[in-house]
């Protein structure tokens, strides 16, 4: 089965990203974090993919989701199809 690749950019202060990665976790999704404040790269692949620096930013197979609540509601949605930890 291929499992679609999701790339979360967030960073630690953002109340929502902690909404986000609290929601991860309890799921045990597997998710490459991309954090915008540690690494430069992130934070420029945000802006020039999106032209955004909002985040969480959920990356479903290169696509972006903003919104908390979208990111939550689509990742209980779509559990049975996502690679686990």
């Amino acid at each position: 089965m291929k499992y679609p690749h999701l790339e979360l950019f967030y960073y630690n202060e953002c109340f929502f990203c902690q909404k986000v990665l609290g929601q991860l976790d309890t799921l045990n999704i597997k998710v490459d974090f991309k954090n915008i404040y540690e690494d430069q790269n992130n934070m420029d692949r945000l802006f020039s993919e999106t032209g955004r620096r909002t985040t969480p930013c959920l990356f479903i197979d290169g696509k972006p989701m903003f919104e908390s609540e979208d990111i939550i509601e689509w990742l209980k949605n779509n559990i049975n199809d996502l690679e686990k930890t």
